[in-house]
């Protein structure tokens, strides 16, 4: 487990931030920050750049839970959310809004390391799907457009489709390009001139 996290506590109550801090030192973490008003929330994830943020939360509510989104950025941070008490609705919204763990019952010291630790094995796995399906649409897109530049070459010149493919790629290799390169270009171009 990566003990160089840098950790934000979101929590109002000063007793509780001290146990929850103790907790993370304790557990090998000691980059951490508390932050008493989550209304200051995205300022600090700001400044402080967290890896990890922890909110521990009695009653969240849909709109205290798209703020959370929105400030955390959770698409770049792990998010844990603990909570005394939820229901299905909120607890699908936490999910949608990307929170790595959703914990009901609140905050329980002894909890802390294995929560976190799930939270952040979740997030990675979450970040590593996102960026495969991510390279999946981009690559989904660019068959699309290699293949319409392969049909312009077919309409242009009358070849066929396997020589309108070694046409880009022997044009991506002459001018060192990437062959979607070579294809942006030619849709472009005839885009343009259509």
């Amino acid at each position: 487990m990566n003990h160089d996290l840098r950790i934000l506590v979101v929590e109002p109550d000063p007793d509780r931030v001290l146990g929850i801090i103790t907790a993370l030192t304790d557990a090998g973490w000691s980059d951490v920050k508390a932050l008493a008003q989550i209304s200051a929330l995205d300022r600090t994830v700001q400044e402080f750049k967290p890896d990890i943020v922890l909110i521990d939360l009695t009653n969240p509510d849909r709109d205290t839970l798209e703020h959370i989104s929105f400030a955390t950025e959770t698409s770049k941070r792990a998010v844990a959310l603990f909570v005394d008490q939820t229901d299905e609705s909120l607890t699908q919204a936490a999910l949608n809004a990307g929170v790595s763990a959703y914990v009901v019952d609140g905050l329980k010291m002894e909890r802390i390391k294995s929560v976190l630790e799930t939270a952040i094995a979740r997030f990675k796995v979450m970040r590593q799907m996102q960026s495969e399906l991510d390279a999946a649409k981009q690559a989904l897109e660019d068959r699309k457009t290699i293949d319409r530049a392969k049909g312009i070459l077919m309409r242009q010149r009358n070849m066929s489709e396997d020589e309108a493919y070694t046409l880009l790629r022997k044009t991506a290799m002459g001018q060192n390009r990437k062959v979607i390169d070579v294809a942006h270009a030619l849709v472009t171009a005839a885009d343009l001139l259509s």
